[in-house]
């Protein structure tokens, strides 16, 4: 049984997966094979009797792949979830690393707090705490105007090097881990901190996650994005992790608050990923690793996206290869 609860489309029969592999409709099919048997017309119209599943059957799937592609089929239908069971599904997943597929599982109570009730404000509070990480914001540690959380200086230089995405999956934890990744696929790591960091912790480094900074966000979206790294980064820290600081800026107003809270003489990460391709981007690239250079001067520079002529100067610079395009080049794409 999946935590799903089915609702009915008349007009249509829902395409769904079909992941079981010892049943012989799915529960949509079923459902409608048993009210065609009613007499039901608008029904018989759609399905004739003993017509099978019409449903996509999926094979070789492990019983946790199978679960998964069942929540994530539900999740994209929308219709009403049975909370308590999602939550056990859920838990029962967590091992399973679900790539490129990040699902916000938002489980609501059924109940509505009751406003009379002394707690409710409280309660309401906490969540809202609990949603921006406050608890780990500690103010006696943070810098610039905009009281960026401080990292402390580390030098480290890692073997090599895996996307976030793969953490739940990897066999080999002797590696460090990167954000350079679509922010999607790791905004869960701002969302549950203490779940994720918990499992980074057997890995050899982790850098900091590399939220965006586009040229056409606004100020205070840039602002927030580095303050995210900057405290995800601490709270790393604090557990005991090797955490490396990835640079990220924008045009050069954002040099006033990008490199807050970082140390000087420590090893640091920076993408060269879609720098070739355009002057202007090369020209806000060059510009920022000036100013990085200029104020944190880095022992050691991990670069990721390979060497596009830079002069680090007496920063020892080490090159790590873009995995995506590996794989490409792999696939002879």
């Amino acid at each position: 049984m999946t935590a799903k609860v089915e609702n009915a489309v008349w007009g249509k029969r829902t395409k769904a997966v079909y992941a079981e592999p010892t049943a012989k409709v799915c529960a949509n099919c079923e459902w409608y094979d048993q009210h065609y048997s009613k007499g039901w017309s608008n029904v018989a119209q759609l399905v004739p009797v003993n017509s099978g599943c019409c449903c996509v059957r999926v094979d070789k799937l492990s019983e946790g792949e199978a679960k998964a592609l069942r929540l994530l089929d539900n999740k994209l239908n929308e219709s009403e979830w049975d909370n308590e069971l999602l939550s056990v599904e859920l838990d029962e997943l967590d091992a399973l690393d679900l790539g490129d597929i990040c699902i916000d599982w938002d489980i609501a109570s059924d109940q509505e707090p009751d406003e009379d009730d002394g707690s409710y404000y409280g309660d309401a509070r906490e969540k809202t705490v609990n949603g921006y990480n406050l608890h780990d914001y500690d103010v006696s540690r943070v810098s610039g105007f905009y009281q960026m959380p401080v990292l402390r200086r580390v030098n480290h230089i890692p073997k090599n090097i895996i996307g976030f995405n793969y953490v739940l999956t990897a066999k080999n934890t002797d590696a460090g881990v990167h954000f350079y990744l679509d922010d999607y696929q790791f905004e869960r790591i701002w969302n549950s901190p203490q779940k994720y960091i918990a499992k980074l912790k057997a890995f050899d480094c982790v850098f900091t996650p590399d939220f965006s900074l586009y040229a056409d966000m606004p100020m205070a979206m840039k602002i927030w994005n580095i303050y995210r790294s900057r405290l995800i980064g601490q709270m790393m820290q604090d557990a005991g992790i090797t955490v490396i600081p990835t640079l990220s800026w924008a045009e050069k107003e954002t040099f006033g608050f990008c490199f807050d809270g970082l140390e000087q003489g420590g090893s640091v990460t920076v993408s060269t990923i879609g720098v070739k391709r355009e002057k202007a981007a090369r020209k806000i690239w060059t510009d920022g690793m000036d100013a990085a250079m200029e104020r944190l001067r880095p022992k050691t520079v991990l670069v990721y996206g390979g060497d596009i002529g830079y002069d680090f100067g007496i920063a020892e610079a080490v090159y790590f290869e873009n995995t995506v395009t590996e794989r490409m080049a792999g696939n002879g794409r």
